[in-house]
């Protein structure tokens, strides 16, 4: 649940954020409201002379105030995510095989000596 929670707010993390980037690379600096008083082209624009400039700024707010949201949800979630303890070695598996002895070395006799009197490897019998 929390990954899919953690994916989406991801996504309109990053589409938030594109689209903050085209919204002020779309808007006029301070500079070129000179040339619209000195009968630039703005008036027959699609929102009017002052109509663009408050739209494109009030959107860039809202979407601006929605990315600082998603990346505090996004920091918060990251800290509170469930993180394995212990070591790596203690998810490794465990092997309880011998080592195997190499040709022509005698074998590693076991710790506990045979209890019927039959021989241990590697001995002789008498």
């Amino acid at each position: 649940m929390q990954n899919y929670l953690y994916s989406s707010v991801l996504a309109v993390h990053l589409l938030v954020g594109l689209a903050v980037i085209v919204l002020v690379l779309l808007q006029h600096g301070k500079g070129a409201d000179m040339g619209a008083a000195f009968g630039g082209g703005a008036s027959g624009s699609l929102f009017g002379a002052t109509g663009s400039a408050n739209f494109l700024s009030r959107t860039t707010a809202i979407l601006a105030a929605v990315f600082f949201v998603t990346s505090l949800s996004l920091s918060y979630m990251a800290t509170e995510r469930v993180k394995p303890s212990g070591s790596v070695l203690d998810t490794a598996p465990v092997t309880t095989q011998q080592p195997q002895a190499l040709p022509g070395e005698a074998s590693v006799p076991s710790a506990a000596p045979a209890a019927t009197g039959e021989a241990k490897t590697g001995e002789v019998p008498k």
